[in-house]
């Protein structure tokens, strides 16, 4: 990724979740990164209480929401 703003498109509950959207926008020539806190894998835990947090550029905002199927202005 560029120096570009960083956003976050989705918070998911679940690793795996996260992966397959992450996967979804790679797929679209969207490049996305997951920001989770789980002490280095070693406290999974953690990372439930915040959730997996998939992050875009800020201009890929809208084409992230539209792959993923998300409304354009989150709900909660």
């Amino acid at each position: 990724m560029t120096d570009s703003e960083l956003v976050v498109v989705h918070t998911f509950g679940s690793q795996p979740e996260a992966d397959l959207a992450v996967s979804a926008l790679e797929a679209a020539d969207i490049d996305a990164v997951i920001k989770e806190d789980s002490a280095g894998g070693m406290r999974p835990s953690l990372a439930w209480a915040g959730g997996y947090e998939v992050l875009v550029r800020e201009e890929d905002l809208a084409a992230a929401r539209d792959v993923l199927d998300l409304p354009a202005t989150p709900t909660a």
